[in-house]
């Protein structure tokens, strides 16, 4: 159903949430004419922070006015003829607000229906029968709104309270005045003669003692007046300091968190739009009542009356002021991370955002941030308020930018499009610690003023944690950092400590969380692949879950010491197999083709019980970023005897010359995928078509894997005489004298120093296999391997 048909059936709050996206930016009218063609255009595949973007939002503009303007002709009618000039007014009214800044429009509409299908999401969801968290959520954004109600209430009472305290302060005025001109008669009495004197005095004098009167009395109701309105205040603050409580301590720390998490591949942390509604609504209500408290405070200075109130009005403005503070630096807040594995000399971004700025107008006199790098101990020193000298640990180029305001989506915001670390000052580690090891924050920073300077306000903020390397090759070691730092932080914790061991389990969400976004697949790790981690990690022979819920795994064992018997880490095979199946291997493992998880003797025990030809697909437990093929087959050696045979593991540079689905079609006495699947059922829509016939009179060569022990079984006769890849037949209980390879081991890999494929390489080593398919086969197998 169309986004905007379920939008028109959204109640209450939602709908009114739904109706405050329009207005003169953009009409509700044209997005109801016009709701199909808006939401069939790829509003996302415009890069708002990309100015060469701005010719295709041009063209969406331009179109969209067009639509608005064939809607408005072929309207008929009486009340066609009204919705006709009106849509012509809305076409020339968007084309004069938006032909010089299309780009601006696109954001428009973007936030319009992001908003729209969040809406609605949460509607349905508190309808269905996974409602009960949406139910609570929205319990709890029903408590926030009635809470700022009732803050809108106490604002509008002591709003009246002071204008009748102004208005009883100005009569009071008035009559003291009114008391000073009798004393200045009664004064010039004495140049009358006595008579006179006797004569109006007495009346003066009564008239002066009904006005004394009167004007003490009023003091005492002007005094309780003004005491009322201040203990009234009192409670509007207080309240005041619960709802920012609940909203940046809880509402936006849980944000943050969410953020935090979507580095590690968790959800997206969502959409800022309800946090800053809800920062604007504090800072509307508390400006309002910090101009309240310094109008009672001009109506004290003006008529001075003995009493505790100047004390109060000093600590209500002190209250006030705190408050606001609090909500200024702590909404200056990172929307988009700088990347938390960082490479010198290469581009990144990040982009903060002030969710009040736009209420406060900070926008009047855009600030300027600036981001420096520091490191752990110098962000320690920061949050304890210790001179750190504007120290830093490195240079960032392109490190100032300008927060910009967009009126359409009321954003302030600064995007730094083009940082680059140029250079990095590490400090002195300790015993095993390496370089992917520690830990840096990017720290944003900036200074502005609010009403007209009352306030000046220096506002810092720091990025999640950063590992920066110098080479592609320290990446894996530095994603650990990261994930661990990540999965392990508390909220509040000095920078950056994170625990040294954790549970199992814990460690089972974090690396499945990461899996999952890494190969970008709904099928994470089952509990028998976590099974077999946990035997990989704590040298375990248990197949029992159970018997690992309680165990913690350390740092050292997760990424610092290496597996037994191996030259690698836990870490390091496991961000192997990730690498692997993103680059190679994602259709299969979503098709279930890819058990992976397994090892060489379950392989065995799961095979031998199969007929021949059956086989399955595990990861590599002796090469980071391989992956073998185990089968079963009839032993050579001794008629009647079947074993199983594992193939040399392959590699994403294996990989990068042919790929999975061919090698497996290539291998002929390959016939059923574990436990029954025929293979070609499984892998045929991956295969490569064949090669076409000659052109001008040449031939094209042909790659094709043999394994030598069954390489004259059902050859391909298209195929010539076989050719031979660097894999070979490496049976469990048996070695073979006799080997073959195609070419010997290359000098150069195929991938760069930062793990990326090399065009150039590639098709050197596809010539060096073409010449060598010319020459006799002389290389021999190598050894087994696992």
């Amino acid at each position: 159903m169309a986004v905007w048909i379920q939008a028109q059936q959204l109640q209450g709050d939602a709908l009114h949430q739904m109706q405050s996206l329009y207005g003169q930016h953009f009409p509700i009218e044209v997005r109801h004419y016009l709701s199909q063609w808006i939401e069939g255009q790829l509003w996302d595949a415009i890069d708002l922070e990309n100015p060469q973007e701005e010719f295709k939002a041009k063209r969406l503009l331009d179109s969209l006015i067009q639509e608005l303007q064939n809607k408005a002709e072929h309207q008929v009618g009486e009340d066609g003829f009204l919705l006709k000039i009106k849509l012509g007014h809305y076409a020339s009214q968007l084309k004069s607000t938006y032909d010089r800044c299309p780009l601006e429009l696109v954001r428009c509409i973007k936030h319009i229906l992001y908003t729209e299908q969040r809406l609605v999401r949460e509607a349905t969801n508190s309808s269905s029968p996974v409602g009960g968290m949406m139910d609570s959520m929205s319990q709890k954004y029903q408590q926030i709104n009635q809470a700022f109600e009732e803050l809108r209430l106490l604002t509008q009472d002591t709003e009246n309270d002071l204008r009748k305290l102004q208005h009883n302060q100005e009569y009071f005025i008035i009559q003291y005045q009114e008391s000073l001109r009798i004393q200045a008669q009664l004064t010039s009495l004495a140049t009358l003669p006595p008579a006179d004197r006797q004569l109006r005095e007495p009346a003066l004098l009564s008239k002066r003692a009904t006005v004394e009167a009167w004007l003490t009395r009023e003091a005492n109701t002007l005094q309780k007046y003004r005491l009322d309105l201040a203990e009234k205040h009192q409670k509007t603050l207080q309240l005041l300091r619960k709802q920012q409580t609940i909203i940046l301590d809880d509402e936006l720390i849980q944000w943050k968190r969410r953020q935090q998490l979507a580095g590690n591949g968790g959800p997206p942390e969502g959409g800022l739009d309800i946090l800053q509604s809800w920062c604007e609504k504090l800072a509307e209500t508390i400006w309002q009542n910090r101009q309240q408290i310094r109008r009672a405070e001009h109506l004290r200075q003006q008529l001075p009356i003995p009493g505790p109130i100047e004390e109060l009005l000093n600590e209500l403005n002190s209250t006030i002021t705190d408050i606001i503070s609090a909500l200024v630096t702590s909404t200056f807040i990172i929307e988009k991370q700088p990347p938390q594995v960082l490479k010198t000399q290469t581009k990144f971004a990040a982009t903060v955002r002030l969710l009040v700025g736009g209420k406060l107008n900070v926008h009047m006199n855009p600030p300027q941030v600036k981001a420096t790098i520091i490191s752990e101990q110098q962000a320690k020193a920061l949050l304890k308020n210790e001179n750190t000298r504007n120290d830093s640990s490195g240079e960032i180029l392109n490190n100032n930018c300008v927060m910009e305001y967009h009126q359409t989506t009321g954003t302030l915001s600064a995007h730094f499009r083009n940082m680059s670390l140029k250079r990095i000052k590490r400090s002195d580690r300790r015993g095993a610690e390496s370089v992917t090891e520690e830990k840096f924050t990017i720290l944003f920073e900036s200074q502005f003023s609010v009403g007209s300077n009352e306030l000046v306000f220096q506002v810092k903020t720091l990025s999640l944690p950063v590992v920066v390397i110098v080479h592609g090759s320290q990446d894996n070691n530095a994603t650990a950092t990261v994930l661990w730092d990540n999965a392990f932080a508390e909220p509040g914790r000095v920078p950056f400590l994170v625990p040294d061991k954790v549970l199992w389990p814990q460690l089972c969400d974090a690396i499945n969380m990461k899996y999952k976004a890494e190969v970008q697949s709904n099928r994470g790790l089952s509990e028998e692949n976590l099974v077999f981690l946990a035997q990989k990690a704590f040298s375990s022979s248990s197949n029992n879950p159970d018997d690992y819920r309680s165990m913690t795994m350390t740092w050292s064992q997760f990424n610092r010491e290496s597996l037994p018997g191996r030259n690698f880490t836990f870490w390091q095979w496991f961000d192997g197999v990730m690498e692997l199946t993103k680059k190679h291997l994602k259709p299969h493992w979503n098709d279930g083709a890819i058990l992976g998880f397994v090892n060489k003797q379950q392989a065995q025990d799961m095979l031998m019980s199969k007929p021949n030809g059956t086989f399955l697909l595990r990861f590599s437990d002796s090469e980071i970023g391989g992956i073998t093929i185990a089968w079963v087959a009839e032993n050579p050696n001794k008629a009647g005897e079947r074993m199983v045979w594992n193939l040399m593991p392959y590699t994403t540079k294996d990989f990068s010359i042919r790929s999975l689905a061919d090698r497996i079609s290539d291998l002929n006495h390959l016939l059923f995928l574990y436990p029954d699947r025929p293979k070609d059922e499984v892998f045929s829509k991956y295969y490569t078509p064949p090669l076409s016939k000659a052109v001008d009179g040449y031939v094209k060569p042909q790659i094709k894997q043999v394994v030598p022990e069954f390489a004259t079984a059902n050859p391909d006769p298209a195929s010539g005489n076989p050719t031979y890849m660097d894999q070979g037949a490496s049976p469990a209980p048996v070695n073979h004298p006799h080997t073959y390879g195609i070419y010997p081991p290359m000098s150069d890999s195929m991938l760069d120093a930062d793990g990326d494929f090399d065009l150039d390489d590639t098709m050197d080593v596809a010539r060096h296999v073409e010449e060598l398919l010319r020459r006799p086969v002389e290389s021999q197998w190598g050894g087994q391997q696992s």
